[in-house]
């Protein structure tokens, strides 16, 4: 292919994926605050939460909320003039504000994503979009209803690496792509943790933890972080990674729905979730571009190509095999194989323009009326389905033959209840 084709394509790619934000002007898509900065309500402010808050602290952060008051006050000491929340809805209902950050547990994504939205605020929100597939394609559309800006927070996706390999795939490095694998070591299990019921410490708030869940007692097992070990909360290694590392399959081949799905694992456990996958997806043909089988792994399993000595020992990443050679990334490189195959190769010049930062392309969207944003729910909605998409073929025991369209399994009525959110009285999106 040649590279201004490609160019065009991408253009046109990415219009395509923020055309929602185009739809309605809101009362909010300009920043009407004398600063000119955006007024930013923060949901969750430690950990992961932390990170984000302060990648928009250049803007005014009116309010602060979490449901440990440990972490709250600590952020307080960083935004003293933030007014504080253990409830977002109360803090929806009574500050001005121009969007929402939000990075709680993954299992209240989607009722506070899309309560900001009908708010007419811009959201950020942390990978995955969703708890449930269902919830994903709800607040898809409610973006694209709304017209408002977003972004998922799949903050590699802004780094250059990425994009030199995405255009190396783009402009046929390596021939037609037929095969891709990814892999991450980690593991999040609920196995290896003793639940131990207790009283929930006076500094957390527990039902407002649970939000939507159904009612359990506080365990230390769960909080602050073992939760996605557990499937009323996360999705284990594969809800926590695959948004990060399929975002690379994805963005270079125009990946949408899969038509298959199939996993290996360990025995199913209905509360815990699994300690390594193995999962299969079959894409179908996009274009001039053939079908592609992209095969995720966690938990120490790889692909055989490590095992027979043709992958340097490099940790988590992505292998694109194509019909030329084969292209091996990780977040911050890329190399080309078999090496002797691609000595003086001339790469591309490169042609997707560098971002501003994952969080500012946000921001910057946020006050103008030219959005941009890379990874919006339209984008991160597809990713995030396809992540899960992986749980619900490994607990369902079987491969599942997938209608993108309608969001079924042609052929296991029975995974409903894993693509569909169940919440309990009081709660909804």
């Amino acid at each position: 292919m040649h590279p201004q084709f490609t160019r065009r394509q991408f253009i046109h790619r990415s219009a395509l994926t923020a055309a929602g934000a185009f739809f309605v002007s809101k009362r909010n898509f300009a920043v009407d605050s004398p600063s000119g900065k955006l007024r930013i309500g923060v949901i969750g402010v430690a950990n992961r939460a932390g990170e984000n808050l302060k990648a928009v602290a250049s803007e005014d952060i009116v309010a602060l909320c979490d449901v440990d008051q440990n972490f709250l006050a600590a952020a307080r000491q960083q935004f003293p003039n933030a007014k504080t929340y253990s409830d977002w809805r109360k803090m929806f209902d009574a500050e001005k504000l121009d969007a929402a950050v939000i990075s709680t547990t993954d299992h209240t994504h989607a009722v506070a994503t899309v309560a900001a939205l009908k708010k007419g605020l811009h959201v950020y929100c942390e990978k995955p979009l969703t708890h449930t597939i269902s919830e994903a394609r709800i607040v898809a559309r409610t973006a694209r209803e709304t017209g408002l800006v977003t972004q998922m927070g799949t903050q590699i996706h802004a780094g250059e690496n990425y994009r030199r390999v995405v255009e190396l795939v783009k402009t046929g490095a390596i021939g037609p792509v037929r095969e891709v694998h990814h892999w991450v070591g980690s593991v999040w299990t609920g196995h290896n943790r003793e639940r131990v019921n207790a009283p929930a410490p006076p500094h957390l708030d527990w039902d407002l933890w649970l939000g939507p869940a159904a009612e359990r007692p506080y365990s230390p097992a769960y909080v602050p972080a073992a939760w996605r070990g557990f499937w009323a909360f996360g999705g284990g290694a594969m809800a926590d990674m695959a948004c990060h590392h399929m975002d690379l399959s994805f963005w270079a081949l125009d990946l949408g729905s899969p038509t298959s799905i199939e996993a290996d694992g360990p025995a199913v456990h209905p509360e815990f979730a699994a300690e390594w996958l193995v999962v299969r997806y079959e894409f179908p043909g996009r274009g001039t571009q053939p079908p592609v089988t992209v095969t995720w792994h966690n938990g120490g399993k790889r692909p055989k190509q490590f095992a027979e000595g043709l992958l340097p020992k490099w940790g988590d990443g992505t292998l694109f095999i194509g019909d030329k050679g084969m292209l091996l990334a990780d977040y911050g490189k890329h190399l080309l194989l078999p090496e002797k195959d691609f000595a003086g190769f001339k790469r591309p010049d490169p042609f997707i323009p560098a971002s501003v930062g994952h969080h500012r392309e946000w921001i910057d969207a946020a006050k103008t009326k030219k959005p941009n944003t890379t990874c919006n729910f339209d984008y991160g909605a597809r990713l995030t389905e396809a992540a899960l998409l992986g749980n619900v073929a490994f607990r369902t025991g079987k491969k599942i033959l997938w209608d993108g369209a309608s969001g079924k399994a042609l052929n296991a009525p029975e995974a409903d209840k894993f693509i569909q959110h169940h919440y309990r009285s009081g709660w909804s999106i």
